[in-house]
């Protein structure tokens, strides 16, 4: 899995060791474009640092480091740990674990040569808070020494009539990357992982199309389960609203919300043309999920329906096409445990379960808001009867490793190549 393998010089900083913490560690190592990763744990942990490493070494869900770096032949990749230094080497590359500071301020990346920073603790999501807030802040990463930080989540700003700062970005991998500008862009939101998924799904049709002939659009997300859900029942905190997530997800399924509407709209600014909502249903399984996309396309004077084979079409020249691997298609007959893992597969859209139905609307342009009364008085008949097309259209996605987590550490290095 090694890759970039040339040295760049450059250390790189993670703040927080949960989920997308720690299989971003196992992204780097194996791609070694880093001489050296500092992890923020922020906190002791077991018994100290070998408990680290065995927490490091293994996982539920994508086996063991160096089975998911080299196959199930490989030997472990984790040697010379040093509990004074607090680091070790995983697949040759040293790493050093901090554990003192929480607040980003206090971290002090720049004493230990860190200038980018990806912060994956998803508790520092406002931009807009100043660097020195007494609670921690995103930007306490630059008053700590770094110039650049990358955000494993969306921007959430809690003042709402509050812009968004000009130093911060929303960017998705093969989407709107380039409108990362490293002249004045600090803060960097690598959005989350559904809208990953739904922006690689509408981007060919969207080009396809075009926003004018897609009426409206909605998607619901079968979503496996994320660290923020419980495994047995609990009360809730003061002042929570949401009680569902508060029941087990271990036999649940779980109703929720999903901001991957509105982050859309700031990858793909056409879609803000477009009707759309977006809904999040949590299931019990640890990673692999998949986007119901239903939108209602309007047909061409020349009579010729968008069909089935159509879409299927444009996706499969999409992939074809892209120069990144984002997209993929398939014609397989997939459950979710086929895509866990693959590498860099933002979505994988299933085109065996692609579904089309064309049908006439009758709409009255009286009740149309706009229309002169004298244009309506002219009209012979004031019913037009547009044909419309609705289509479903299915994209699996890895919302840890294979989508999120691979996308997040292609943003983390193409920063880092124009630091």
């Amino acid at each position: 899995m090694e890759e970039n393998s040339g040295r760049s010089g450059q250390r790189l900083g993670i703040n927080g060791f949960g989920r997308i913490g720690k299989l971003t560690l196992w992204h780097h190592v194996g791609r070694k474009y880093f001489d050296e990763i500092v992890v923020n744990i922020g906190r002791q942990a077991g018994g100290g640092l070998a408990d680290i490493a065995h927490y490091l070494q293994r996982d539920s869900t994508y086996g063991s480091l160096h089975g998911y770096l080299y196959g199930y032949q490989a030997k472990p990749v984790v040697e010379a740990l040093d509990e004074a230094q607090g680091t070790l080497r995983v697949n040759g590359v040293p790493v050093r674990f901090l554990r003192q500071e929480r607040n980003p301020g206090a971290i002090g990346w720049g004493q230990w040569g860190v200038h980018l920073v990806v912060d994956t603790t998803g508790q520092f999501l406002d931009p807009t808070v100043p660097g020195d807030h007494a609670k921690g802040a995103l930007r306490g990463h630059l008053i700590g020494g770094a110039q650049k930080v990358i955000l494993s989540a969306p921007f959430k700003i809690k003042a709402k009539a509050t812009p968004m700062p000009e130093d911060a970005v929303t960017t998705v991998m093969g989407i709107n990357e380039s409108h990362y500008d490293p002249r004045h862009h600090k803060l960097v939101s690598n959005a989350s992982c559904t809208t990953t998924c739904l922006a690689h799904m509408f981007k060919p049709l969207l080009d396809a199309f075009g926003a004018q002939r897609i009426l409206s659009a909605s998607m619901a997300t079968v979503h496996a389960a994320t660290g923020s859900q419980q495994v047995l029942d609990r009360l809730p905190k003061s002042g929570k609203t949401d009680l569902r997530k508060n029941r087990s997800i271990l036999n649940n399924i779980i109703l929720t919300t999903t901001g991957a509407a509105e982050a859309l709209g700031l990858v793909i600014p056409e879609m803000k043309r477009i009707g759309f909502i977006a809904e999040s249903v949590r299931i019990p399984t640890s990673t692999g999920s998949l986007i119901i996309l239903v939108l209602s396309i309007q047909e061409e004077p020349s009579g010729r329906s968008v069909t089935r084979d159509a879409l299927n079409a444009i996706y499969e020249r999409a992939a074809n096409d892209d120069p990144n691997g984002y997209l993929h298609y398939t014609q397989e007959q997939n459950v979710s445990v086929d895509i866990i893992g693959l590498p860099r597969a933002a979505t994988i859209i299933e085109g065996h379960e692609i579904h089309t139905r064309t049908a006439e609307l009758a709409i009255d342009l009286r009740k149309v808001p706009g229309i002169p009364a004298a244009a309506l008085a002219a009209m012979e008949s004031t019913f037009v009867r547009p044909q419309v097309t609705q289509a479903v259209i299915y994209g699996w996605y890895d919302n840890e490793m294979g989508s999120y987590v691979n996308l997040l550490g292609d943003r983390t290095v193409s920063v880092a190549e124009r630091m």
